[in-house]
């Protein structure tokens, strides 16, 4: 199975500074057939980033897609619009679920929507600091998961990425809030068994599940050995390109 590497940018970089920015990485990232790197700018960037980006090398994700094909929906971009575009889409980060109020209903509408428009989703769980304090972690994501997953149908489910994001763990600048990579591996292993359970064997070993919360150099590669963990979700070193070159590279060491 390939790994993936995948930089969030959330909202930073003008579409000057994205182009600027994707250029120093096409510069210095080479093909590598089993990882592939994905970067997710703000919306206004994609499209002219679209032109620009050697997919050989770097493929283009949004960060967000409204579940409707079209409409009236003031403000919102389709995963029909996003089409052609990008090859991936980000669903049910955290900051979708917690500042804007995403739904479980329209995380998984949208889910199903970037697979009809023959976008890859990348659908983002995790349990908050206060969920996992009173043990609800499995629950929550067993919630997350099946929820964002149940308008998936069999024959589309392996056409899924699923990303681990402990909320607790995301931007934290504390060792000693980092998710340590054991308790990263019970958790990756529970989802993976519940994909079992719910989809077979077969498909299940099929999925790629990420981990993301706070990813840098220096812990990556302690992230990518952990069985059953096919890449990462990369926040704030995404947005530095010499780290985020570094992490690339750090996925390469580990595959090969």
């Amino acid at each position: 199975m390939k790994s993936y590497i995948v930089g969030n940018w959330k909202m930073n970089f003008s579409v000057g500074e994205s182009s600027v920015y994707l250029h120093k990485l096409l510069q210095k990232t080479r093909a590598f057939r089993d990882i592939e790197v994905v970067v997710a700018p703000s919306t206004i960037a994609l499209q002219p980033l679209s032109l620009q980006i050697d997919r050989k090398k770097i493929r283009l994700a949004a960060q967000s897609a409204n579940a409707h094909d079209f409409g009236a929906y003031t403000g919102e971009v389709s995963c029909t619009q996003l089409r052609g575009i990008v090859d991936y889409c980000i669903f049910g980060h955290s900051e979708r679920r917690h500042l804007f109020h995403e739904t479980t209903k329209d995380i998984r509408a949208a889910v199903s929507a970037a697979i009809r428009n023959q976008i890859t989703p990348i659908l983002c769980l995790g349990e908050t600091a206060t969920e996992r304090t009173f043990g609800e972690t499995y629950d929550v994501l067993r919630d997350q998961l099946l929820s964002g997953l149940s308008e998936v149908s069999s024959e589309d489910i392996h056409k899924v990425i699923i990303a681990y994001e402990p909320v607790w763990a995301i931007s934290t600048t504390s060792e000693a809030h980092l998710a340590a990579p054991d308790d990263v591996s019970e958790v990756v292993q529970f989802l993976r068994q519940l994909l079992t359970d719910t989809y077979g064997k077969k498909i299940a070993t099929s999925i790629p599940i990420l981990y993301g919360g706070s990813v840098r150099p220096s812990n990556a590669g302690a992230y990518l050995t952990i069985p059953e963990v096919n890449g990462l979700l990369v926040g704030g070193a995404s947005l530095i390109a010499d780290q985020f070159i570094e992490i690339i590279e750090t996925a390469k060491r580990v595959k090969s």
